[in-house]
């Protein structure tokens, strides 16, 4: 690709590795870019956010094609990960520790399959404290890290397909299809209260961005290198 490309507007797949902040992928891009062409600056953003412990697709838009960021943010996600059962964490992942212990010996096969079906459709979901929504000019997280209580409102999203791929108590994999603005968090928390054992998201990987696959994507450092022509 030339810097005509990157300039007129660029769609990279780019496969979020663990512990990165889809920050640190896009400034990755960008400097990569910046030297390859010796640009002093150019556009570049990414299309959703994914958590640093999330894994996989993200769609990072270069030059005029930043302008295309909110319609892809508006698509539709699907993901695929991991739910322990029987302890909760105030994070609903494993950002932070956990915080409660419950038993899982009443819960069943049948029973998972029959909560997660309780989660289909539109439904009201309250957003992680833990999470980068502002309310009266403030992050979540940031009031969660100084340890106050805040109101936070649910929202209506729609979860088109709830999959359990896989039971090896604690632990129950699956793959969700969802709108924009659902918090696979907030599932696997509130799935877990649903079976009464409690339940926090241990792994989770997004695959898809509405026709955007993660098998087409590149790790940044990988692009990086390719871009810079390093073996």
């Amino acid at each position: 690709m030339t810097k005509d490309d990157f300039l007129e507007g660029q769609l990279l797949l780019i496969d979020k590795p663990l512990g990165w902040s889809s920050f640190q992928a896009v400034n990755k891009l960008k400097w990569a870019i910046r030297r390859k062409f010796n640009l002093k600056k150019i556009k570049i953003g990414h299309a959703g956010t994914l958590d640093p412990l999330a894994t996989g697709l993200l769609l990072i838009c270069t030059g005029k094609f930043t302008k295309k960021i909110n319609d892809l943010q508006g698509q539709v996600k699907e993901y695929t990960g991991t739910i322990t059962l029987g302890a909760t964490t105030p994070s609903y992942d494993l950002e932070s520790a956990i915080n409660a212990t419950f038993p899982t010996d009443h819960v069943t096969e049948a029973m998972i399959e029959e909560t997660a079906s309780q989660f289909l459709g539109e439904i009201e979901q309250r957003p992680p404290i833990f999470s980068a929504l502002k309310k009266d000019g403030k992050r979540l997280y940031e009031y969660a890290r100084e340890g106050k209580e805040v109101e936070i409102k649910t929202r209506k999203v729609t979860v088109s397909q709830f999959e359990i791929t896989a039971i090896k108590m604690p632990e129950v994999h699956f793959r969700v299809v969802c709108s924009k603005g659902t918090y696979i968090r907030s599932l696997a928390h509130d799935f877990g209260e649903s079976l009464e054992s409690g339940g926090h998201l241990s792994v989770l990987r997004r695959t898809k961005i509405g026709d955007y696959n993660v098998n087409n994507a590149l790790d940044p450092l990988v692009f990086a290198k390719n871009l810079l022509g390093e073996a």
